[in-house]
């Protein structure tokens, strides 16, 4: 039990002054018996107590003390409520163990913050790098299809529309030593589902025509220039709509384009 704290409550103070009910009166008793400390202090209080009488009654005995104090005994005091100390340490303690919890909760939340930053410059960052390299892709294929367009030894050969479709149109550019062939088809519309251009090498006496290539994924072919397979002996082109796969022999009624070397 801390002493110091039990004697700076007053307690002391109302049972000299004979203030506190009888098991108050007792208790205070049985303190000064079990801390020498506490009886010190009440045998300090009595004599303060009775030098201050003394200075108000100086004719007044010790005696006429003891009597004041018995009928003081027999009156029954309210008693003072002492207002426990505050447990500063433990306010402060809490009011720590909060701020950390606000820090705690501040550098989360910052920490999350951060890494949703990281995330989104890296899925940014994989995001323009797949672009570049979609750009570097297309531009490799126009760079292609542009020195093929300028290469002075292939053979342009126009092929116009024919009667299934005469506002189509293509090209084809066939180098006749190394029997290249490319088809500009950007005049050509796109194929409907389920069917497919097939280009054909034709000499015409007597009519034979040879397969040399589908155009294949057309919608994703953004130049739509393709390159198809080598041939060596042609008197003209043709392109027709087939099914999808291809025909062994050209569809006629779906003749697009013709043009002659």
């Amino acid at each position: 039990m801390d002493t110091r704290e039990y004697i700076e409550s007053g307690i002391l103070e109302l049972y000299v002054y004979g203030s506190l009910t009888e098991s108050e009166s007792e208790e205070v008793a049985a303190m000064a018996k079990k801390y020498p400390e506490i009886n010190a202090e009440i045998i300090a209080i009595e004599k303060s107590v009775l030098a201050l009488s003394s200075s108000f009654s100086p004719f007044q005995s010790a005696e006429n003390y003891a009597k004041i104090k018995e009928k003081l005994d027999l009156k029954a005091a309210e008693v003072i409520p002492m207002a426990p100390k505050k447990n500063w340490a433990a306010f402060i303690g809490w009011a720590a163990a909060i701020l950390l919890l606000i820090g705690i909760g501040f550098q989360y939340s910052q920490l999350e913050q951060n890494n949703n930053q990281i995330v989104n410059a890296t899925n940014e960052k994989a995001k323009v790098e797949k672009e570049l390299k979609e750009l570097t892709a297309k531009k490799a294929v126009i760079e292609t299809n542009l020195a093929v367009i300028k290469d002075e030894q292939n053979t342009v050969v126009a092929l116009a529309g024919q009667t299934v479709a005469p506002e189509s149109s293509a090209k084809i550019y066939w180098n006749k030593e190394t029997q290249k062939v490319y088809v500009d088809a950007s005049g050509l519309p796109e194929p409907p589902k389920g069917m497919v251009y097939q280009v054909w090498a034709l000499t015409l006496n007597p009519l034979t025509p040879t397969s040399i290539g589908l155009l294949d994924n057309f919608n994703k072919n953004d130049q739509r220039f393709f390159a198809v397979n080598n041939t060596g002996d042609a008197q003209a082109f043709g392109i027709t709509l087939e099914p999808a796969g291809g025909s062994i022999t050209p569809t006629m009624e779906q003749l697009y384009t013709l043009g002659k070397v």
